[in-house]
Formats: structure tokens, sequence, C-alpha cells
């Protein structure tokens, strides 16, 4: 298992203490956390410890949960879902012209005083991570998941 690392209990917990800042996210995890090369971070359920990971050839396993970068951690949408709802801070609430946007990748202008790394929601909803940068919401949604038309 050349390409991922399994994280160990002080890897963890810096990561815990990142979303504690960033998103006042104050919960254990009840997951083993992996890092691939690229800083990527897939979570997956305890039961992966029971098999001998050294033996197989994977670059991936679990869900991808977020990417390290040098500013903080830019949650993957699955992981502002897991997140989102115990999360205190740095959520921005987008209305719906702005939904439609995000849904199809497009970045657009925001009034709020968050800068960096922000949980989007719309409603109930956790669409995912976004960055707030100089009042312009910068939209992470991979090609493959954006829509091209939204029906509301």
């Amino acid at each position: 298992m050349q390409n991922l690392k399994i994280l160990n209990s002080k890897e963890v917990k810096k990561i815990l203490k990142v979303l504690k800042e960033q998103f006042g996210f104050d919960e254990k995890l009840a997951y083993v956390f992996l890092r691939n090369k690229k800083d990527r971070l897939y979570v997956i359920n305890r039961d992966v410890e029971k098999i001998e990971l050294e033996k197989l050839r994977i670059d991936s396993i679990g869900m991808y949960f977020a990417t390290i970068m040098p500013e903080g951690i830019r949650l993957s949408i699955e992981g502002s879902q897991v997140i989102g709802p115990k999360a205190k801070k740095n959520i921005l609430e987008i209305d719906n012209e702005q939904f439609d946007k995000w849904l199809k990748g497009e970045d657009f202008e925001v009034k709020t005083k968050f800068k960096d790394f922000v949980l989007v929601k719309h409603k109930e909803d956790f669409l995912g991570c976004g960055k707030v940068k100089n009042n312009v919401l910068l939209n992470y949604v991979p090609k493959a998941r954006r829509l091209v038309v939204v029906n509301n």
C-alpha cells in the first residue's frame, strides 16, 4: 500500500484540531483516516484494520473526505456533509440563485465577512466547501459532478 498511509492518532488529532479551528467542529470521528501522496484524506470504517493492506496495491480506499492545503483543510462534498451538521462557524448560506451557480460549478460574488474555506449551505443541505477570496466564492465542485441545467 505504497500510495496510502494510515494516519496514527497524533496525525488524526492534528486534523481534528484544524477542523475545530476552521469550522468549530468539536466531535470525534470513528473512522480510520488515510492520506495519499497528493494530500487527499480518505475515511473508512474501522473494520479496515482487519485487512492486511500492505499486501494490496491500491491508490484509494474509503470515502474521499478532504484535501490538506497550505491554508487549511478543503472538505469534499461528502466531507462537508459529515462535518456540516455539527459545525459552528464559517458556514456560508446561499440563496436560490447562488445555489444554481454553485451546482453549475461557477464562482460568484458574495457579501460576507468570511475569508478562506467555508462550508456552503443551502437551506438544510451542505453542498461542499468553497473558498472566499476578495468577496468571491471559489467553487471546487469537480467538473464531473457539475450540472449543466438546474431544475428547481
